[in-house]
């Protein structure tokens, strides 16, 4: 399921990433990369703060539709 679709408090491991080749690198320096648990922090509008490898990181609605949990 899409990123997008997690509730705040709820955790799951990357599955995949989609998107544009650049769109999956910019996300994969952020840390998302398959295998890493990522958890949803809050939502603001369609934005969402969630936390991956211990940092705290802002994603938009079309970033986080891209990453597959």
């Amino acid at each position: 399921m899409p990123l997008t679709l997690a509730r705040p408090g709820e955790s799951g491991l990357i599955k995949r990433i989609g998107g544009r080749p650049e769109t999956r690198q910019f996300l994969e320096n952020l840390g998302f990369v398959a295998g890493s648990p990522v958890s949803v922090i809050s939502r603001m509008g369609g934005n969402m703060i969630v936390e991956i490898k211990g940092a705290r990181v802002a994603v938009n609605q079309d970033m986080a539709a891209k990453i597959m949990i």
